[in-house]
């Protein structure tokens, strides 16, 4: 049973992990707190769900439509909508406050829109569901295989942040933007590149945990809130503390539902949540003033 619970978490957490990093770039770039990153992944997930449905494209094929498309909205979001709140605020307070109340406009205006396509029903496919053993156990391949492709893409972003010139940038933008913009670094095509990428990461994400869970067109903000948590709990702009916090939520949540009541794992979450407020503030990898 442990063993079984272990690995069970470990898979959920893989595209737990894509959702937070995309936040966590959004947020410690881009400095805007995405209340609408629920419904990015909510609308990646009916996106798979559309081409595999209508077209046979499986999803992950349908990557390869879904995550540049979201790159591509989500920069004319930024620069269109959130660009005036950045240039207009006199200090960083103020532009989480703004961007929050923007994000949280869109966030119905997306969940809207989805609605009014798809309802309230739930919605799933059957994609490589075939099972496959795993440390004696038995696990849906479609589960081995989102975790799988969420590892690749999670070292890729590690690679593209620590070993490329434009990645070092984007890093120095997260430190200090100020001081970034002394040495030539185009500060506002950073943060709109972080938050673009940002959501990009998070469609991937959709798309992955579409492959085996159900869901329906008002979850955007159950999945907005986890990734919240999972930022928190990391250390706010630290992609490496996502993934740890990333994967402990998935081991609190499996657990909870193996062990006492499925319908309890959000009450479970945000009392790690609140032990993390009280005991870690400053987050897994955080350090305090």
């Amino acid at each position: 049973m442990l063993t079984t619970i272990l690995v069970a978490s470990v898979l959920l957490g893989g595209a737990y992990a894509l959702m937070a990093m995309g936040l966590t770039l959004q947020y410690g770039v881009a400095r805007i707190m995405n209340l609408a990153s629920g419904e990015t992944l909510m609308g990646a997930a009916f996106g798979s769900f559309c081409l595999f449905t209508a077209l046979q494209i499986g999803p992950l094929l349908s990557l390869v439509l879904i995550v540049p498309l979201a790159f591509a909205i989500n920069w004319a979001i930024y620069r269109w909508l959130l660009s005036p709140l950045v240039r207009r605020a006199k200090n960083q307070g103020m532009l989480e406050v703004d961007s929050i109340l923007a994000t949280f406009g869109l966030l119905f205006v997306i969940e809207g829109a989805m609605l009014a396509g798809f309802g309230g029903n739930y919605y799933s496919y059957s994609f490589l569901a075939q099972p496959v053993t795993l440390l004696g156990h038995s696990f849906g391949l479609n589960r081995v295989v989102a975790f799988g492709v969420a590892a690749l893409v999670a070292l890729g972003l590690y690679f593209g942040l620590n070993r490329t010139r434009y990645g070092t940038a984007i890093r120095a933008v997260a430190v200090d933007p100020v001081a970034a913009g002394l040495v030539a670094i185009d500060v506002p095509r950073a943060a709109a590149f972080a938050f673009a990428l940002g959501s990009a990461l998070t469609a991937c994400g959709g798309s992955l945990l579409s492959m085996f869970l159900t869901f329906n067109a008002s979850m955007g903000v159950v999945f907005t809130m986890k990734a919240l948590i999972i930022v928190i709990m990391g250390g706010v702009g630290d992609p490496r503390g996502a993934v740890i916090a990333a994967f402990l939520l998935a081991l609190v949540e499996t657990l909870v539902a193996a062990l006492v009541d499925p319908g309890l794992t959000l009450a479970a979450t945000y009392l790690l949540f609140v032990l993390t407020l009280l005991f870690r503030p400053q987050g897994l990898m955080g350090r305090r003033a």
